[in-house]
């Protein structure tokens, strides 16, 4: 028997290209950050195929959350080694 439900990986790309005309309508440094946004969801493909979700588009969603709350965590600690050092040339 065949499958019903695409693989995900597949269906990843399907939904990505879906919003083409999206990325079209921006300017190219926002289309430059929309590619790497979308590279997350890549990124996570794993999870995503785990996730049983039938919106294509909750599992970009959260891989671009997940991914930007790694990088606000990295300048956190960044901003804090920071100010560790300039506190202690005071």
């Amino acid at each position: 028997m065949g499958r019903t439900v695409p693989s995900f990986r597949p269906a990843l790309e399907h939904e990505i290209e879906s919003w083409k005309n999206f990325k079209r309508a921006l300017r190219p440094e926002e289309q430059k950050i929309f590619n790497t946004l979308m590279n997350y969801a890549r990124i996570h493909a794993d999870a995503g195929s785990m996730s049983a979700r039938p919106m294509l588009s909750e599992v970009l969603f959260i891989s671009f959350a997940v991914e930007q709350e790694k990088r606000i965590e990295m300048l956190e600690e960044r901003v804090k080694e920071l100010e560790e050092t300039i506190r202690g040339k005071d």
